[in-house]
């Protein structure tokens, strides 16, 4: 079924924010978590997961784009 645009939205509990910092590789974010930019801008966020550059490389910065496995970086 879908929403009715007329009717105001059903709230949903909050979900917690989980961080998993994948070895080798990006920081998952799952749940309600604001990212903010270095300004302390709220950066928006499309999807539930998204998987944050730690490796310093990513051209989508803050979000990684897999140039971690290009670059060779490692958490070790």
């Amino acid at each position: 079924m879908l929403d009715d645009p007329d009717l105001p939205p059903v709230p949903r509990a909050p979900r917690p924010a989980v961080i998993v910092a994948c070895p080798d590789g990006p920081l998952l974010v799952r749940g309600d978590a604001e990212i903010r930019d270095d300004a302390g801008e709220l950066v928006p966020r499309r999807r539930a997961t998204v998987a944050l550059c730690r490796c310093g490389a990513s051209a989508i910065k803050p979000w990684c784009d897999g140039s971690h496995k290009a670059t060779g970086f490692t958490t070790r």
